[in-house]
């Protein structure tokens, strides 16, 4: 039988298998058969269906139990009438949510009440305003976002802790960070979930040599909390670490400079909408009285409000700040010292302010504190119900308070 000219026309092929072989040959220059592509839908099927069972679903359910009782237990602590005022998701528009949430449908202004959204930074601003194009409703927008990053945050937890400690220790410590007393800003409008989610993909990525990925998140970091300038030192202490063991130089150590663009970033932003890069202090020192001091003097302030009308807040704030001292001391003496510089320059951030506020939330970032926790209480099962039901009954306690309106950190 002759050929047509189309059918003898051969060229030059790559054959790349699935097994990770390669062959180089001629074939004829002609079309697939359907055939031949419908056989391989089932292999591709297979294969979405291997990595998703694949996935730690019982993290995964463990977190998103917790997530729906808090929720469910929000709604129940007020009132009818106010949820059918309100919506379910409003009552959680509280406080900074407030701003993030109009910052997501407005952006920024120079001018006017919004001003004072130019202390917020804008990523997680800008992750909820890209999920509102497919939700159509800037509040459940809020708890896509939160709700997918508190979720991945859980599982980077479990994967950095199992790189030191056990399956159970690093179980454990999830477990701890979603009983939190302060762990329903995880889930709600708030950068909490997001800002732990990045920092914990980028300490995940240092610790398996991936310093490009872990420049990437932190830049990101960089651009939702000033607390991400804080991933430098800790960074470079892991850098330092590594050295140590190899005593080589690593020339991808240079990404860490990355993680300083993303508060560069924010310094553009505030200099593009009023003209001035360090706008965003003078906004803090206007409404929240927040200005650059030592840390003893802002830990004074704290005391004196023990003793005057704000006693209770200032109680749980001197509280917290001391809590944290311990696990700095602690972390320093059985973890890394990446960790330990981690808690150390948060710490002293949130103290070097001439009025400290939100530790008890701004605790939740810093993930070392739970895997200590996890140590000291996974062979131990008093200490476990002791921590687990304390934890538990304070959550509820804040977020009952958060949800009526209420200052809860």
């Amino acid at each position: 039988m002759r050929r047509s000219g189309f059918e003898v026309l051969v060229r030059p092929f790559l054959s790349i298998r699935l097994d990770g072989d390669f062959t180089v040959g001629y074939l004829p220059l002609v079309t697939p058969s359907p055939e031949l592509h419908q056989a391989n839908v089932p292999r591709l099927k297979r294969s979405w269906q291997v990595r998703i069972t694949s996935w730690d679903w019982q993290t995964i359910s463990l977190i998103l139990g917790i997530k729906a009782l808090l929720l469910i237990f929000a709604v129940q602590s007020i009132s009818t009438r106010e949820i059918l005022t309100r919506g379910w998701l409003e009552i959680w528009n509280q406080w900074d949510a407030m701003h993030y949430l109009r910052l997501a449908e407005k952006g920024y202004s120079a001018t006017g009440e919004e001003r004072v959204s130019l202390a917020f930074f804008p990523f997680y601003p800008w992750l909820v305003r890209a999920a509102n194009l497919a939700a159509r409703n800037v509040h459940l927008a809020a708890f896509i976002v939160s709700g997918a990053a508190s979720v991945a945050a859980g599982l980077l937890l479990q994967r950095l802790a199992r790189l030191d400690e056990s399956r159970a220790v690093a179980r454990n410590a999830v477990w701890f960070l979603f009983i939190f007393p302060t762990s329903f800003f995880l889930h709600i409008g708030y950068t909490e979930s997001t800002f732990l989610a990045l920092t914990l993909g980028c300490f995940f990525a240092v610790r398996t040599n991936r310093w490009a990925l872990a420049g990437l998140l932190g830049a990101c970091a960089g651009l939702t909390r000033l607390n991400g300038l804080m991933l430098v030192p800790a960074l470079a202490v892991e850098a330092f670490l590594q050295y140590r063991a190899t005593r080589r130089i690593n020339w991808e150590w240079l990404w860490i400079g990355a993680v300083g663009l993303g508060f560069l970033g924010y310094l553009w932003l505030n200099h593009a909408v009023a003209g001035d890069p360090f706008a965003f202090t003078s906004i803090q020192s206007e409404h929240w009285f927040k200005k650059l001091t030592p840390p003893w003097v802002g830990i004074r302030e704290v005391y004196l409000r023990t003793t005057g009308g704000n006693a209770i807040e200032g109680l749980h704030e001197l509280f917290f700040i001391g809590l944290l001292f311990v696990f700095l001391i602690w972390s320093a003496r059985r973890q890394r010292l990446s960790y330990a510089t981690w808690i150390a320059c948060n710490l002293a951030l949130m103290t070097s302010t001439t009025f400290i506020i939100s530790v008890p939330r701004y605790a939740l970032t810093l993930f070392p504190i739970f895997i200590l926790m996890a140590q000291s209480c996974t062979q131990r099962v008093l200490w476990l119900g002791i921590v687990s039901v304390g934890s538990i009954l304070f959550l509820g306690l804040y977020m009952g308070r958060f949800v009526a309106g209420y200052w809860a950190f």
